[in-house]
């Protein structure tokens, strides 16, 4: 009699899990595609590099300049630190020029500009967002031209029409022909319109009112988009140059990027440290500003690019 042996045979599972196993075996041997050779990564670090030295390096010698005697800014070999220290250039741009004036109407300017561009930058984006009216998309396709149109083309118009109103080193002058809003307009349309629609629909089952809807349930929810917009309102008019120049007659309306022109025609081409002292004087604010806001202006600025 014959003794039959059962032949072993492998169930799926085991099959798959086989499989499997030799998969992750063959993964190990190869490298993901997404990942970057050394020599990638090389590359990308000293690209890094080269622009992160491009940004620091001016803004550093910007700093030692102005802590630098008249000599030593121009003493050759190029010195990399201050020796002797000489923060006497702060002062000196004080006693030089109106500095605290000029400060005082950066601060009006930018803070008055800031206040009525957001509030006319949210309240236009809410309605083209979420209002029906007759030629609602043309005249979104006008505030999207109005963002094609360089500033200085407009320079000569608006001037004509400030002169005529009297308007000419007043601070309504310089501050009504700047509000525009077209940019922070797109930018809110573009952050209401990926709201989540179920909870505007619930909004408007509970009876909640157009404008409280706005101010109860959209803005809690777009707190990151406009800060973001509100710091780039105030960079933007912090520095703004040409038109306050062209308005202004005195210092007495006249903001700190103008005082700074005014100091380098006092001081000429040669005595660069306490234009340079001016210059870190005029950053400063902003840049305390931009550290606050920082972290809010980079979640309103990627809003809405990972969806999970």
């Amino acid at each position: 009699m014959t003794e039959t042996i059962p032949a072993v045979t492998t169930s799926p599972l085991a099959a798959a899990d086989q499989g499997s196993g030799d998969q992750v075996v063959k993964r190990r041997h190869h490298r993901d595609p997404g990942e970057s050779g050394p020599a990638a990564k090389a590359f990308g670090y000293a690209a890094l590099l080269v622009a992160v030295a491009m940004i620091v390096v001016p803004l550093y010698f910007i700093v030692i300049t102005s802590l630098k005697q008249h000599a030593d800014i121009y003493s050759d070999p190029i010195t990399w630190w201050p020796n002797p220290f000489e923060p006497g250039n702060y002062a000196y741009v004080f006693d030089t020029v109106a500095f605290g004036t000029y400060l005082r109407n950066s601060v009006i300017i930018t803070g008055i500009l800031t206040v009525v561009e957001v509030a006319l930058g949210v309240l236009s984006a809410y309605a083209f967002a979420f209002l029906r009216f007759p030629g609602k998309n043309l005249l979104f396709m006008l505030v999207i031209a109005a963002l094609m149109v360089p500033n200085q083309i407009t320079i000569i118009s608006n001037y004509a029409l400030v002169a005529n109103l009297g308007w000419r080193n007043t601070f309504q002058g310089v501050i009504i022909p700047l509000a525009g809003v077209a940019f922070g307009t797109f930018l809110m349309r573009n952050h209401f319109l990926s709201l989540p629609s179920e909870i505007m629909e619930a909004a408007r089952l509970d009876g909640t009112s157009f404008m409280r809807t706005l101010f109860r349930v959209v803005l809690p929810m777009s707190w990151p988009t406009v800060v973001a917009f509100a710091l780039i309102t105030i960079v933007t008019e912090w520095n703004q140059y040409l038109w306050p120049f062209l308005i202004a007659s005195d210092e007495s309306v006249a903001p700190l990027p103008v005082g700074l022109t005014q100091l380098q025609q006092n001081e000429g081409l040669t005595n660069w440290g306490p234009v340079m002292a001016g210059t870190v004087l005029t950053t400063i604010p902003i840049l305390i500003i931009f550290i606050i806001l920082q972290k809010q202006m980079i979640k309103g600025l990627t809003a809405g690019a990972v969806k999970g």
